[in-house]
Parts: structure tokens; sequence; C-alpha cells
């Protein structure tokens, strides 16, 4: 019975506004084995589909792409389409569509029955959800019960863990030098030689558990004689999950490997979600499994040969429960998951085997509103700015639902496992640490207001910092050094937060200043950042002028728009005084509203609590509740607002 209710319930843990779209589409709903059934982790967009039918993919296509793209333990289980109506006629096509797609992708009819059809109206984006118990089954019923996830990434992560195994492998490759030709079939012979020892009964597997918080690392074990020909696959899970409450306790399941310690209040899957780092072993002697000296065995070569080798950066990530026998997570996630990224990596190297052929190398990325990594190739060849590689980035956004304005996909937005469990340091001064996003938890103080705040991380800069004395004349460089900060970890640059005599060389260097002013202790304000921001990052700016700082509550309506359209932080100067605004706080209705202020005065040392409680990141509003002014009334204020570059 409870089976039975389970399956006439759709749990969502993708947000609302990616589930539909205005324009006629079709989207594959993803899932997991692992998870109760129908419940929708995300959903991809299809992009290649039959001329003038947006409802008829080419299949080929898409399964190479999601073949790519989904990690082993997620996969395809319905279709969404989003047309005019919302007809049985169309959800039984979309059924359809999702069981011919996960017969591209697995090469069999396994896992084929209930499928989800959903089918939406692009006008209202009313969905509607059903299901086909069976291919052979004309039927379809609906599922009324729907509900949200508060908390996706948590229920992901507790629910299981990811598996991540790299290996670099050399190919060797000769072939008669009158005969290129005879290259790409020996290369492809090689290739799969390669993929067939990743099936070897005698290849070893090493299983090493995260780092906990004390810095210890859980035993490692190395597991040799993997069951790779299990008769049962993902589709079969409970029987997978069983077999380790059945069995001896031999075999350990992946929970063994994970972290005992719950995640933090500030919890994200790419932090704080469990790792387990597997490594194959493949090189041996021989099939004796006796000791043996080594030998070496000269075979001359009967004709004139070419020598080429070929190297492979394999980078496997894959998604499983943590009850799960780590023993079927090597058989049935991580093997599988080479030989795919193996024969996805040959395809695209074989049309330029000869020549300077593409350096290719995976990359795992966790973008925001998508619950999951995703697994993406990319050709080193070029520069991320040349503009095949844009292209190929923008086709990624539009296929996750990412915005087009911002770069997400970049490499250096993939995911560290190297820094996976490290602190971030500071790039300015090497060794020393600075505090991230200090207005995290700080309550609004507007009744009734709506808050637009900076949308990412950035590092409070203030006075003092670094053992450098700038109290007094330097709050405008630690705004301008906190701004730069965020764009840096947004990855749009990656150059270094800059020094306060580095931001006088660049003011001087585009004669704006003269050269004496570089080491001196001038004041700049918005107008000297904003060229500096130009200059350094090429972002342009908007320029807010307010002649007093009684007018600054009248611009909390556009500075609302900037925060929900741009998410920068703000730069506030006026008079001799310089802020860093990070959102506002604001009443429609009453016209009320606060500023949530980052003081660059502070002088003490970098604590947390000492900074919000004492005021020095906080609301603030325009006059408090004792009459005072927290903007002078007497002074005209300028606001730098920093444009979000346009980039993929």
């Amino acid at each position: 019975m409870e089976n039975e209710i389970e399956t006439r319930r759709i749990r969502v843990l993708c947000r609302k506004h990616i589930t539909t779209n205005k324009e006629h589409s079709l989207q594959w709903l993803i899932g997991s084995p692992f998870l109760p059934p129908f419940t929708i982790i995300s959903t991809f967009r299809c992009l290649h589909t039959q001329p003038g039918d947006p409802f008829s993919p080419d299949y080929t296509k898409e399964s190479d792409d999601l073949r790519t793209l989904l990690l082993r333990g997620f996969d395809v289980i319905g279709t969404l389409l989003v047309g005019n109506t919302i007809l049985e006629e169309n959800a039984r096509k979309a059924v359809g569509a999702a069981r011919r797609m996960k017969k591209f992708l697995s090469g069999n009819d396994r896992g084929s029955c209930n499928l989800l059809g959903a089918v939406a109206d692009s006008v209202s984006g009313d969905i509607r959800f059903f299901v086909s118990a069976s291919e052979n089954s004309a039927g379809l019923e609906t599922i009324n019960t729907v509900t949200y996830e508060d908390y996706p990434e948590r229920y992901l992560s507790e629910t299981g863990c990811f598996l991540h195994c790299k290996l670099s492998i050399n190919l060797p490759i000769y072939f008669p030098a009158h005969s290129p030709s005879d290259a790409e079939g020996i290369f492809s012979s090689e290739t799969e030689s390669v993929a067939a020892k990743f099936k070897d009964p005698q290849v070893a597997f090493m299983i090493e558990g995260v780092k906990e918080a004390s810095g210890e690392v859980t035993q490692p074990i190395i597991l040799r004689g993997v069951d790779l020909d299990f008769h049962t696959d993902l589709s079969d899970v409970k029987i997978l999950k069983d077999i380790t409450k059945e069995s001896s306790t031999k075999i350990r399941p992946c929970s063994d490997f994970c972290s005992k310690i719950k995640p933090h209040s500030s919890f994200t899957l790419e932090k704080s979600a469990d790792t387990v780092q597997v490594t194959v072993l493949l090189n041996k002697c021989g099939s004796s499994t006796e000791s043996a000296s080594p030998i070496a065995e000269y075979l001359p070569a009967s004709e004139p040969a070419r020598y080429l080798v070929v190297s492979f950066k394999l980078d496997v990530l894959c998604y499983t429960v943590k009850d799960l026998p780590v023993t079927y997570a090597i058989s049935k996630l991580i093997v599988p998951g080479l030989i795919d990224q193996l024969t996805t990596m040959k395809k695209a190297l074989l049309p330029n085997l000869l020549a300077q052929h593409p350096q290719l190398h995976p990359y795992h990325f966790c973008p925001p509103g998508v619950v999951h990594p995703i697994t993406v190739i990319y050709e080193l060849s070029y520069g991320e700015t040349e503009m095949k590689q844009v292209e190929i980035r923008r086709s990624l956004h539009l296929r996750l639902g990412l915005p087009l304005d911002r770069p997400l996909l970049l490499i250096a937005n993939a995911i560290n496992f190297a820094l996976k469990h490290k602190m971030e340091r500071n790039s300015i001064r090497k060794g020393s640490v600075v505090l991230k996003d200090v207005h995290i938890g700080i309550p609004s103080s507007v009744s009734g207001g709506l808050v637009s705040q900076v949308e990412g991380s950035y590092e409070y800069y203030h006075y003092l910092q670094d053992g450098f004395d700038d109290s007094g004349w330097g709050c405008a460089y630690r705004s301008l050094q906190t701004i730069i900060s965020w764009f840096r970890l947004q990855h749009y640059t990656s150059i270094d937060v800059p020094s306060h005599r580095e931001i006088q060389q660049a003011l001087v260097e585009i004669g704006d200043k003269e050269p004496s002013f570089i080491g001196s202790r001038e004041w700049i304000g918005a107008i000297e950042l904003s060229f500096v921001l130009d200059k350094l990052l090429g972002v342009s700016c908007k320029v807010i002028n307010v002649r007093s700082g009684a007018e600054l509550p009248e611009k909390c309506r556009e500075l609302a728009l900037h925060f929900e359209t741009q998410g920068t932080p703000v730069m506030i100067g006026g008079g001799v005084l310089a802020y860093t605004l990070l959102g506002v706080d604001y009443n429609e209705a009453s016209g009320d509203c606060a500023f949530l202020i980052l003081d660059p005065h502070y002088t003490g040392n970098d604590d947390l609590k000492k900074i919000v409680n004492g005021g020095w990141c906080g609301w603030k509003k325009a006059v408090d509740s004792k009459g005072r002014n927290f903007f002078l009334h007497d002074k005209f204020y300028n606001l730098l607002l920093p444009q979000r570059p346009n980039m993929v």
C-alpha cells in the first residue's frame, strides 16, 4: 500500500521557474533510481530536434549530449512538453519520447515502464503529470499530488553521496608509415582494449573516504575481483541495497567512507555533500597471479612505422545512495562511467587524430538553480573567450535553463575537489584569510518590506587589514577591494584583488592622477572607482548623484532594481566617508526603507560576531529610532553601481 501511494506522488526538487518556460519546447525530466519514484531532480531542455518540430527530438545527438552531461546515478524518467494546450495526446507523445531516449542511453528496454509524461500550457504555466505503467499499455494515469522540496540540495545530499574517479591514460599507437589511414582503426581497437581492461576482474580499486573536520581520513581499502558481470542493474536498486543486509560484513556500504559530521548551516551541495574517492589500479604484469620478475620483450617492426601517443584525462563523478555496497557502486557506476567517457573522447579525437588532435578535459559543475552536478568535456586547445567555446557554453546555458548574461560554466567555476574541504585563502596576500558574506543571517528591519540584496559571494575589506594602515583615508579603496572580490568570486575575472598602491598605479596609468599620487594617502571617490573597474576588469558602472543624504531613501526603488538585475555590491561615497551597500529593504506601500551597509571603517580583527554585533555590517535606516541621520544632510552623495558583464 505504501509503495502504491508513493508512485502516485510527484516530488519536484528543481525550482518551479525551471520547470516551464513560455516557448514551445520539449524538456527531459531527470531523476534517479536511488530516489522515490517520480522524483524530478532537474529538467534539461531538448536542443536537437527535427526541422520545424520542437517536439521531435534528434535522439542520436540528444543521447550523446545527455550521456556526457548526466552523472551515472541520474537518468531520464520522463518528458515535459510545453505547448498551447494540455492534452492527453501530448502526454502520450511525451512518454514515448522518454521511452525512446532511455533506449538510446542504455541500449536496452529495462526500466522503460513507469515513465512520466508531463504537459504544460505555455500561457498559463499549468502542468499536468501522467504516468504509463508499461510499454505495451496505451492508457495513462493522472497524478495530481505534486510537492516541491524546500531544501533540494540538502535532500539530495542526505540521501546519497558522490563517487569521484580520475584516471590519466597515455595510449601509444603504432601504425605503418606508408598507410596513415590505418591509424584510426588501430586507435579504435586500442581504445576498446583499454575499455575492456576496466572490466578485468583482476583490476583493483582503491576507495578512500572524505576528510573529517579533525583532518583524519577514513582508512582506504583496496578491492579486487569486483563482480562486473553482476546481473542486477540500477533499475533494481532495492535488490542492490538489500545485499548489504543479507551478505557478510565484507561488503561495505558507501556510508562507511562518508563524513559523520552533519552539514553546517550555510549548506551548499558542492561544499557539503560527501565525496568518496575511487582510484583505478590498472597496471599489472601479465595474467598470472604469482609473483615474477619483470621482463622486457623486443619485437622489431617489419616495416617503417610511425608512433603516436594519445592522452586521455578521464574524470568521472557519480551519484549513489549511501547504503549501496561500494563493490556494486563501482560495478554499476564507476566502470560504465569511465567507459562512456573514454568512448565519447575517442569519437571526438578520431577526425583529427593525425593532426593536432584536441586536448579534451572533463569538468564538473554545480551551477545555481541546478540541484545536482553536471559534467562537461571542454576542448583546451582554444581559449575560453574563443567564439566556438562561447557558443558551446551558451548552448549549455540554454539546455540547463541558466541565464545568458553571466559566466557559470567557465573552468574557474568547476568543482575543485582538492579545495573541497579546505578553507579558501585570500588572493591579495598569501596566507591571510578574509571573511566572506558577513551579511548572511542578519534579519531585515522594515515591516512588510521586500529585501533586494547582493547576489553571490564577496570578501569584507576594511581599515588596517593585512597590517596596512589606511585609517582615515582608505575607506573607498576598501570598498573597491570588496567590489573586485565579488567579480573574482563570480569568476568574471581572475586578477588578484589590487592593493592601495596598485589602485593608485591604475589611476596614474589612465592619466587621471599625477605620478606623485602613487604612495600618497589621498582620498578617492566613486568616479575614480569607476575608472579602476573599467581599466582592470572592463566593467562599466552607472553613477547616481544625490544632492543630500536626505534624498537617498528616494533611490530605494532604483537600488532594489539594481540588486535584482545586476546583483553587484554598490559603493556609496559622501563627504569624506565611503560605504559598501549590499542591499535594500523597501516597503513600496509605506515608503519605509533600510540600507544593508558593509562599513569599511572597522579597525578590529576579523571576528564575525564582533563585526555584526558592533553594527559594522547591518541594516541602517536613514533616520534611526532616536532621530539620528545615518547619511549627512549637508553632503552630496555619489552611488557607484557596477554593471554585470553580459557574457557566458
